[in-house]
């Protein structure tokens, strides 16, 4: 079944009965005179739609308005015709009818613009058995000091090294993914979801084929790849967004291949749109149909010629991230990605095993762009079963697998687009300097990706510099930013003008982390040029900041004078040695004593904490060293 991605080996006896099809695709000549409106879109969108939109600066225009509702009703009108649903972004309906002379009515109506069959014979057709999978049980694998017990599904984390995100928190917490696929069969009581399912996070099912909303009792392969995401097992394995949310949206008829599942796949993501989800994950494709003159040619690829491949690119316009399987063709005589794999703005994704080796089925790109784009863990992955983790292959698998992982990705860099988020992976991945048409850009690496946002972060908020030393002239303290240059070790160090060293901050550092911190309680020090100095392994960094003493009268000086709480002397140091600074009352009794080693020459500054507590009167301020004894009077 080329909808269904996987590599498995099928066996069925087909009775093909050329009969009458009974669905028909109506496109409609405009949007004239709609009952909706772009400047009220909370009618036809939800909030978290319009809020996409709002962020990233893209407009809500026509093509984002329901289909005319009068023409649906005309439709309607016309005996033996039902229409099953609509596509706002392609303005089309979905029909059942199998009366010639109604579709002939249709075809006459001013606002049809055509009218094709598209497949679903009548009932009593015989469709495609469900396949069996060679699936076998995995051996346990676990990662050191991290935040998830990976178990099983270690290998095909760790080789986008996924777990640096997750490790940073990052886990797919606010981000929607909408599952479009042929069934989600028994997710609601296998072990994996138990997660997804208490904390709410399954936001919604939708039947788009037999639209009886329920997915559960469908095919079970949206199901195995819905675990590569969504799994929390303890001890069995873990997916790579178990934290995210998803919409499970049927669009795909697993018993047999038609245009129909194309449309299917246009209104379920047009819903996913409109519900605010952020990212849409396709395991399906299509190129050739149990009626071969529906079937595509390789001169549709890259020409969004294909509905699905349409319906994808106007996803990737309205701002959500697409990801789709490339196809499992690469040993069959099309060889090349599928739609809509094709279409320039979705991620297309390869296979590969866990070593990083292609898998022989993954698709190959197409001449003329790069396709796939990157891949992921297809062959041997680990897939959640009814009784714990077993595995299976196909690009099904390696697309979701990633896409999970994007999602955590886009988490952490919210404010940046669909369109970024994919280049920063992109970047990331192995081959990206030198692509082909088997890896695409190869394999992402996570905390490269994170790290090229990061830095562009950075640069956005703060310049190209990256350490700081604030202010340029300090009085008490002296505050220190820099961004990290090394996943190592780093100090920053306070050096008086002699080049002593006089505090030492010590740093854990990632590269492109922001790190604050603050010489404090410098009150005492000396005017006079001093230097923070940064260093790491690589080199040091060095930016010179100012301390000013007051200007002296004397080179004993009290302020202020009357004081209230705060009493600062100034001192210029007449010899080098032990000097006493002291508060005493007016009868000789010490209030508090502070003692500094001083340097001829020097200027430094004394503060006595007490002396907001004494009572209001006169005391005197004492300086006291070997050679030099002078007193000052004061006036609280």
């Amino acid at each position: 079944m080329k909808k269904l991605i996987l590599t498995v080996i099928l066996v069925w006896c087909v009775t093909v009965t050329f009969s009458q099809y009974d669905k028909w695709i109506v496109r409609f000549t405009d949007k004239h005179n709609s009952s909706f409106d772009v400047s009220s879109p909370s009618a036809y969108l939800s909030e978290k739609a319009i809020a996409r939109r709002g962020k990233h600066n893209i407009p809500i225009d026509s093509s984002d308005l329901p289909v005319n509702t009068a023409y649906v009703t005309g439709l309607a009108a016309i005996a033996n015709v039902k229409v099953l649903s609509t596509s706002r972004w392609l303005n089309q309906a979905l029909i059942e009818c199998s009366d010639e002379a109604s579709l002939q009515q249709i075809k006459q109506l001013p606002f049809v613009q055509s009218a094709q069959d598209i497949g679903n014979r009548k009932a009593g057709n015989k469709k495609k058995p469900e396949p069996t999978y060679p699936l076998r049980k995995t051996q346990k694998q676990t990662g050191a000091n991290d935040f998830y017990s990976y178990s099983n599904s270690y290998a095909q984390v760790h080789i986008h090294e996924g777990e640096f995100l997750h490790n940073k928190g990052f886990r797919g917490q606010d981000v929607t993914i909408a599952m479009l696929d042929a069934g989600f069969n028994s997710y609601k009581s296998i072990g994996a979801f138990d997660s997804m399912l208490m904390k709410g996070h399954m936001l919604g099912e939708k039947d788009f084929v037999a639209f009886d909303n329920s997915v559960n009792e469908d095919d079970f392969h949206g199901m195995f790849c819905l675990s590569t995401i969504a799994a929390n097992w303890p001890g069995q394995m873990v997916g790579t967004a178990p934290e995210a949310f998803f919409w499970l949206l049927r669009s795909e008829r697993s018993g047999s291949e038609y245009p129909i599942e194309e449309h299917n796949w246009v209104v379920a993501a047009e819903f996913a749109d409109s519900a605010g989800a952020d990212m849409i994950s396709s395991s399906l494709g299509y190129y050739t149909f149990d009626d071969s003159r529906f079937d595509h040619s390789y001169a549709d690829i890259y020409k969004n010629s294909t509905m699905v491949s349409q319906g994808a690119a106007w996803a990737c316009r309205k701002g959500m991230i697409v990801m789709n399987s490339a196809g499992n063709e690469g040993n069959g005589s099309w060889k090349y990605i599928i739609f809509p794999a094709d279409a320039d703005s979705v991620c297309a994704v390869g296979a590969v095993n866990s070593s990083g080796q292609i898998a022989s089925f993954s698709s190959y790109g197409y001449p003329g762009k790069v396709k796939p784009n990157v891949v992921s863990v297809g062959a041997g992955t680990v897939i959640a079963g009814p009784q714990g983790p077993v595995t299976g292959s196909g690009t099904s698998f390696s697309n979701p697998n990633l896409a999970g992982l994007v999602a955590c990705l886009w988490q952490a860099f919210p404010q940046y687009n669909n369109m970024d988020i994919l280049d920063a992976v992109y970047r990331s991945a192995d081959k990206h300097n030198k692509p082909d048409n088997r890896f695409g850009y190869g394999i992402p690496n996570m905390k490269t990706a994170y790290r090229l946002l990061k830095h562009r972060q950075n640069t956005e908020q703060y310049g190209e510099d990256w350490f700081w030393v604030t202010p340029a002239v300090f009085s008490t303290t002296i505050d220190v930013r820099f961004t990290g240059r090394v996943d190592s070790t780093a100090t920053v160090e306070l050096l008086n003008p002699q080049g002593t060293v006089l505090a030492t901050l010590h740093f854990a550092t990632e590269k492109e982390d922001v790190y604050d911190s603050s010489f404090n309680s410098l009150l005492n020090l000396p005017g006079g040029n001093y230097t923070v100095r940064y260093t790491d392994y690589t080199g040091s960094r060095s930016i010179t900041v100012k301390k000013n003493g007051p200007v002296l009268t004397d080179w004993l000086m009290a302020a202020p004078n009357p004081f209230n709480n705060n009493l600062t002397v100034y001192a210029k140091a007449p010899e080098t040695g032990k000097a006493t600074f002291r508060l005493v009352t007016v009868s000789g009794k010490i209030i508090e004593t502070v003692e500094l080693n001083t340097v001829a020459g020097s200027q430094y500054s004394v503060s006595f904490n007490r002396a907001k507590s004494v009572a209001r009167g006169v005391y005197f301020v004492e300086y006291i060293s070997d050679n030099n004894r002078k007193s000052l009077r004061v006036l609280k």
